[in-house]
């Protein structure tokens, strides 16, 4: 069962949103990156009181992915791409990811800073930093 409703689009608009933002780390990176963007469609706080779908999250404005400006984003998505967009869908969640509503990639080798959009850091997998509210911020997501 999904955790949030979606259609054969949706799926196809979230493999390639995880795609554009994190190829380069692996299924794993890709999937953490599918974990922020379904948290944000479940969440009612903050940033994201609007957001209610996949198309909606993936073109929000202000505050969307700098991915959809890729060109990594613009081709249909693998079978194996929408494997992993849909295990997100259906609920797995890895951590750090768990409960982030942000990542970002710092230049380099360079540090995660300790918050990003006044919210605490939560962990970092690769390159990608992720930051998750701060307890009582919003209703918990898991």
């Amino acid at each position: 069962m999904a955790v949030i409703q979606y259609t054969s689009k949706d799926l196809d608009l979230l493999a390639r949103l995880m795609r554009a933002e994190a190829i380069g780390e692996g299924d794993y990176g890709m999937l953490m990156v599918g974990n922020v963007g379904v948290n944000r469609v479940l969440t009612d706080c903050l940033d994201f009181k609007n957001i209610r779908t996949i198309n909606d999250m993936v073109y929000q404005n202000p505050g969307g992915f700098a991915g959809i400006n890729s060109p990594l984003f613009f081709s249909s998505a693998t079978t194996k791409e929408k494997q992993l967009a849909e295990r997100v869908l259906k609920g797995e969640y890895y951590h750090p990811a768990t409960n982030s509503l942000w990542f970002y990639s710092p230049s380099g080798n360079a540090a995660c800073i300790p918050l990003w959009y006044d919210q605490r850091l939560a962990g970092r997998y690769k390159n990608h930093c992720f930051y998750e509210p701060y307890p009582g911020i919003c209703e918990p997501l898991h």
